[in-house]
This record gives C-alpha cells, sequence and structure tokens, in this order.
C-alpha cells in the first residue's frame, strides 16, 4: 500500500524558515516523480514545486522561485521542501504528491498527474 506522509509544519513568524519533509512507504520513492503543492483556506490547491526522478530536473512556481528548494533523498525515501524567506501568503496545508516518472527528467505540475498523495501538513506564517 502506497504511503505518503508530510511532517514539519508548524507556525513561524515572516521571514522565518521551515523545512517539510515527504516519506514515502509502500514503493520505491526512488522510481517516483514528486511534487508539493498547497491549499490555502478558500482557495484551490496550487502547485508549489516539483522534482524529477532522477533528481536533475527541478521546477517551482514563480511565487516561491528563489525562496524554496525541493530536492530528495532516494536513500532515505524522502523529499524536502526547504521553505526560506516565508511569507504570511505562503500560509496553507502543504501536500506531497508522487507518481512513476515517464522519463527520468520528466517534471509534473498539475495535481491530475499525480496517483498519490499525502495528508497534508499546516504552515501558517504570522507574527
Amino acid at each position: 500500500q502506497v504511503q505518503l506522509v508530510e511532517s514539519g509544519g508548524g507556525l513561524v513568524q515572516p521571514g522565518g524558515s521551515l523545512r517539510l519533509s515527504c516519506a514515502a512507504s509502500g514503493h520505491t520513492f526512488s522510481a517516483y516523480a514528486v511534487g508539493w503543492f498547497r491549499q490555502a483556506p478558500g482557495k484551490e490547491r496550487e502547485f508549489v514545486a516539483a522534482i524529477s526522478v532522477n533528481g536533475a530536473n527541478r521546477y517551482y512556481a514563480d511565487s516561491v522561485k528563489g525562496r524554496f528548494t525541493i530536492s530528495r533523498e532516494n536513500a532515505k525515501n524522502t523529499v524536502d521542501l526547504q521553505m526560506n524567506s516565508l511569507k504570511p501568503e505562503d500560509t496553507a496545508v502543504y501536500s506531497c504528491a508522487s507518481r512513476t516518472g515517464v522519463f527520468s527528467m520528466s517534471v509534473f505540475i498539475t495535481t491530475s498527474e499525480y496517483d498519490y498523495w499525502g495528508q497534508g501538513t499546516q504552515v501558517t506564517v504570522s507574527s
């Protein structure tokens, strides 16, 4: 059974940092492309960042480019999202998702392209 579990969320002041982690079980994470999405209250889920199977390709939403970094450690079956210079508008529930990569360098940025989802972790940016 494929399972994704996010961790690392919490309350942080504007300008602060958080590191989210997505841990996988039930499948060989190294064969899957992974994405992070977020959903704020009253808004649709939106793409944040994605990483290819081989980790060579990364793609970011314009709103987080230069502040967030996605990375993967296949040996640990984890994909992390380092979030720096956080803003109040980054407040949302962050979820990771995975799918098999068509090609090792493919990245996917829409929710419909992913097969498996975690439950999410709350990130609140507030003073």
